[in-house]
């Protein structure tokens, strides 16, 4: 029989490097308070012009939220694309960079094969 291509392990794995480290989670938390921030300026707050504060998310998603963009326009999409894609490649730039964030960190500190004894060798 065939093994499965992503097994229960891998999935573990990656959500732990996303959401599993205290990196990743600071990340995720300034990410979701700008975007709560960004919803209520928007919708609950009155300006004379445009208001900027959505572009706060984009530095927060920044790099590879403007891959997912280049990607979109390379497609034939007009500038950014819909809205739905839009909010799509934000929220996979996050996820994105926060696995990485959590890879980085695992990284720092000795891989995953690193095990840890009480008493220093």
């Amino acid at each position: 029989m065939n093994k499965p291509v992503v097994s229960k392990h891998h999935l573990r794995s990656v959500a732990r490097l996303t959401f599993g480290n205290v990196a990743s989670l600071i990340y995720l938390g300034v990410v979701a308070a700008t975007a709560v921030f960004v919803t209520v300026d928007i919708l609950f707050v009155t300006h004379e012009d445009a208001s900027f504060s959505g572009v706060w998310l984009f530095f927060l998603a920044a790099p590879t939220v403007f891959v997912f963009l280049l990607g979109s326009s390379m497609w034939g999409a007009e500038a950014v694309g819909p809205d739905w894609y839009l909010y799509l490649a934000l929220a996979v730039s996050v996820l994105v960079q926060s696995f990485v964030l959590g890879w980085f960190v695992r990284l720092l500190r000795g891989g995953a094969g690193r095990t840890r004894s009480a008493h220093p060798a």
